[in-house]
């Protein structure tokens, strides 16, 4: 089964890389350390700090197979420049029609999400509903407190 494609903006691919170096460079070294001073203390039966050190080494070889999996399964997608249409990379200015409030946020694939830095997915029930349309558009978003009307004031 072909997995599934990661989008990613440069710098979402350039801190994937980043966090993959530093764990293979740095944890792997410092679980080693770990575990041979565990293996120095004698009867790995009954240590505990052997078994930490094993459990610790399994989470992190997990995650260096999952980071290695989205890097070779991403795509690199670019800021939009040419087209007023919005899609992943596009940062939107949007009001809400109800509270007449704004807010800004680019569109980001569902890895590289961070809604506290205003980074929203295309995947998320606004990301999603933004995908597609331009400024002065409207768009209404199904989200669990009901029908969210959003005017569209700006693409870039």
């Amino acid at each position: 089964m072909a997995e599934k494609k990661i989008m990613l903006t440069q710098d979402g691919y350039n801190k994937l890389v980043e966090k993959l170096d530093y764990l293979k460079s740095v944890k792997r070294i410092e679980i080693s350390e770990r575990l041979k001073a565990a293996i120095a203390l004698g009867d790995l039966s009954e240590n505990s700090e052997y078994d930490d050190a094993k459990n610790e080494q399994g989470r992190l070889e997990g995650e260096i197979s999952e980071l290695e999996a989205k890097l070779r399964n991403s795509e690199i997608i670019s800021a939009q420049t040419s087209s007023d249409k919005i899609a992943i990379g596009s940062t939107v200015t949007v009001r809400d029609v109800e509270l007449n409030t704004t807010a800004t946020y680019m569109i980001v694939g569902s890895t590289e999400a961070d809604p506290d830095n205003d980074k929203i997915s295309d995947e998320s029930p606004l990301g999603n509903a933004l995908l597609g349309k331009s400024a002065g558009s409207t768009v209404q978003v199904h989200a669990p407190i009901g029908i969210i009307a959003f005017e569209i004031l700006d693409v870039k």
